[in-house]
Formats: C-alpha cells, structure tokens, sequence
C-alpha cells in the first residue's frame, strides 16, 4: 500500500525558512512533486523533480526562493523553503506519479500526502 506523509510545516515569520519532507513507503516513484492549496484557491504546482533529479521544474512565484531535492535512499523528496512570503501560506502536498517522467500538472499525479499546513506571518 502506498503512503506519502509529510512533515516540517509550521508557523514562521516573512522573510524565514521551512523544510518540508515527504515520506513514501510501498514503491518507488520515479516523479514527485509539491503542490499547495490556499483558502479559496485551487490546488496548484510549486515544485517537481524526476528519479536522478536532472529534471527539476518550479513555479513561477517560488522560483529562486524554493529548492526541491530527494533521496532515493530513504524513498524521500523535501522542499526546502527559504525567504518564506505572507502568500506563501497554504496546505503543502507531496505527491507521486506512476508512469510519468516528470510531471508538473495535478492530473499527472496518482498519490497525495495528507497535506502539512505552513503558515508565514507579516
């Protein structure tokens, strides 16, 4: 059975610094992402990285202040999260693709993390 669990998020002041972790269990995947969620909005991208983590994709808004990473090892990927912005609050999911390469669209995605909820403060 396949799990995503995430953990890291938190209450953090504008201008500071997060590292979420993703925890898969049941398989391997070779795309991961991180998507977030805010009050009243859709889900949307934020980051996404391939098996060897060649292939790195970012959003727009995150680009430059977010580094997505993973570990093979330990069947993990992490978004380290610095220079941390008021909207940039939101419920933070990890996420999984079967047989993507890469993958920035929710669609391509089969598996979700619960969700871990970062909050950043003016």
């Amino acid at each position: 059975q396949v799990q995503l669990v995430e953990s890291g998020g938190g209450l953090v002041q504008a201008g500071g610094s997060l590292r979420l972790s993703c925890a898969a269990s049941g398989r391997t995947f070779n795309a991961m992402g991180w998507f977030r969620q805010a009050p009243g909005k859709e889900r949307e991208f934020v980051a996404a990285i391939n098996w060897t983590g060649v292939r790195i994709y970012y959003e727009d808004s995150v680009r430059g202040r977010f580094t997505i990473s993973r570990d093979n090892v330990k069947n993990t990927v992490y978004l380290q999260m610095n220079s941390l912005k008021p909207e940039d609050t939101a419920v933070y999911y990890c996420a999984a693709a079967q047989g993507a390469y890469v993958a920035t669209r929710r669609g391509d995605y089969d598996y979700w993390g619960q969700g871990t909820q970062v909050t950043v403060s003016s």
